[in-house]
């Protein structure tokens, strides 16, 4: 024979932990964040890494050293790596913002 269980304990105990805390941030709207400009980046160019980690931009009809490394323009521009390999160099194109 089933037994009948009271249904108001359990309605208790759900009601306890139910309640709202006094800690809850929901009582407020969240707040919006604010969304940067876009940032629009300059003509692509392409840079030579060698082993040392110089690197070296395409100018004149030769390759003169740049003055920064892949690293420092990783902080500021757009570098995406190239498959194709020149004489033992990664290539990278690198975007500038404007």
């Amino acid at each position: 024979m089933a037994r009948n269980r009271p249904k108001h304990s359990n309605q208790r105990a759900r009601a306890a932990s139910m309640a709202p805390s006094p800690t809850r941030s929901l009582y407020r709207p969240p707040e919006q964040p604010q969304r940067a400009a876009p940032v629009v980046y300059g003509k692509a160019f392409i840079v030579l890494e060698d082993e040392a980690k110089n690197t070296f931009v395409f100018k004149g009809g030769a390759w003169v050293a740049h003055t920064e490394s892949i690293a420092e323009c990783r902080a500021s521009c757009q570098v995406k790596e190239l498959p194709q390999r020149l004489n033992k160099m990664v290539r990278y194109e690198v975007r500038c913002p404007e």
